[in-house]
């Protein structure tokens, strides 16, 4: 959900909720709840979790609350509070976002998206499957947000192509044309994100908290050989509904198409120093991921791993030099006000919580009640992803994952499950929202550009929902058990 989003006196009920809530809970929950701390872990999750939805506080803020009350009401100790603000996760989402930076910072995401856009042609068509393709390969490396509103222009200039004179109406051609480029934006930004650990948060704060919970480990190579297919079907089946049955367009050609990207290209110039070296880096540390593996085996130790890989690849955009004359780097330290610290303080809020929540037997008691209620494993699967893909709609995808993952572990140790086979799928769940504008900052971005109405979105994200949920079901009973 678009942060910003919530009415003001949504906020303002909130604000006054989350604490009173907190006090209620304290006063009135005793020490023969669950376990003697358990009265005390839950009021501070419920006051977090109303804050949450209702953004009363800035999320990361918020995210810093067990950091304070944890050991203040004895449940933790202060060292033990902030060790999940430190997690190896949080330091490789950080080596991502500075890898990202230097991409943005040097223009080099745009050039790669322009040449991917070239080569599928300039049928009405084919430009929508150019946009859909670079749009989804960017947002496996950079913000899914970023990509939304670095691709956003570049497919209004493509849509004015079409304008004709004042006088005239627009075809129904055209206006499914404009209304699927723009949702095809939003969507594989969405979708592209759950291609790597680094592409959307829920990633990471899912592999955190299946290393907290279950000591698990997924490599970045392994995480890819899941989210990367599954990634490319749901796009390409979205791409092929939105195209064929809900907004076809049977534009043949789009006169100027291929023009206007040439020039953009143009506009860019040839490809300089700095570009080179961040595609350098950027491409050694992508490939330093994928085979750290048997790179491992080699070298005949653990040397390599997906956070050193990562922090080591973010630090060179500041240590390789762009100009030695010059003494100019690719990054500089003022390029990183840009990074958002604010979601690798909400990464450690939710990993402290959930510890929390572990250590006071919370978690286990409502896995082990839901667990007792479910009939069949495949319908509870079923129901935590389809719960998983409607409740983000409505809420943050990243407090959706901090809260729901660690119960979902609770039913998974309960039923005798591995977490990963129930929590993988509801992570990816978490990402695809599609149905209205305030569910992602892409949605809201291209539903900002005034080519569609809500009810366009609805239609659409609808059929796209469902198709995510049929996918990742299906991922999730024969391509997570094959690979993980």
């Amino acid at each position: 959900m678009d942060e910003s989003s919530n009415h003001p006196i949504v906020k303002q009920i909130g604000f006054i909720a989350g604490p009173l809530a907190f006090i209620l809970i304290t006063t009135l929950v005793g020490p023969d709840f669950i376990s003697a701390t358990a009265g005390k872990v839950l009021a501070v999750a419920v006051w977090m979790i109303i804050w949450w939805i209702a953004e009363a506080a800035p999320v990361p803020v918020t995210a810093l609350l067990p950091l304070i009350l944890f050991p203040f009401l004895g449940i933790m100790k202060m060292s033990e509070a902030a060790a999940p603000y430190a997690n190896p996760i949080i330091f490789l989402f950080m080596g991502g976002f500075m890898i990202a930076l230097a991409l943005e910072k040097h223009r080099l995401h745009e050039r790669i998206a322009l040449n991917l856009v070239r080569i599928t042609g300039t049928s009405g068509n084919g430009i929508i499957l150019g946009f859909t393709i670079a749009t989804g390969f960017i947002s496996m490396w950079i913000s899914n947000t970023a990509t939304a509103m670095m691709m956003l222009p570049i497919a209004v200039s493509v849509i004015n192509l079409l304008r004709r004179s004042t006088e005239e109406t627009q075809t129904l051609g055209e206006r499914n044309f404009g209304i699927a480029l723009m949702l095809v934006i939003a969507y594989a930004a969405n979708i592209g994100g759950i291609a790597t650990i680094i592409g959307t948060p829920p990633n990471v704060v899912f592999v955190g908290l299946l290393d907290q919970f279950a000591h698990e480990k997924i490599s970045f190579g392994k995480w890819m050989l899941v989210g990367l297919p599954l990634s490319i079907v749901v796009m390409g089946l979205g791409y092929f509904m939105l195209t064929r049955f809900i907004f076809p367009n049977k534009l043949h050609q789009i006169s100027g198409a291929d023009a206007l990207i040439k020039n953009r290209l143009v506009d860019l110039g040839p490809m300089r120093k700095e570009e080179k070296l961040v595609l350098t880096v950027f491409t050694s540390t992508s490939l330093l991921w994928i085979f750290q593996q048997p790179l491992n085996i080699l070298l005949g130790s653990e040397l390599l791993n997906d956070t050193n890989i990562g922090m080591a690849g973010g630090s060179l955009m500041f240590l390789v030099p762009a100009s030695l004359k010059q003494f100019k780097f690719l990054l500089v330290w003022k390029d990183t006000e840009k990074l958002s610290w604010g979601i690798l303080i909400l990464f450690g809020g939710g990993l402290c919580l959930a510890q929390g929540l572990s250590s006071a037997g919370i978690i286990q008691a409502v896995g082990s009640y839901i667990a007792q209620q479910s009939q069949s494993v495949n319908w509870l699967l079923f129901g935590l992803i389809a719960a998983s893909i409607f409740i983000t709609e409505l809420m943050s995808n990243v407090a959706l994952v901090q809260i729901f993952i660690p119960v979902v572990f609770g039913i998974a140790t309960n039923l005798g499950i591995e977490p990963i086979l129930l929590g993988m799928p509801v992570a990816f769940g978490a990402s695809m929202a599609f149905m209205f504008p305030v569910a992602t900052p892409p949605n809201a971005i291209v539903f900002s550009s005034g080519h569609m109405k809500v009810k366009d979105m609805m239609r659409a994200g609808l059929m796209m929902n469902i198709i995510a949920l049929l996918l990742i079901y299906a991922g999730a009973k024969f391509l997570i058990p094959l690979i993980l």
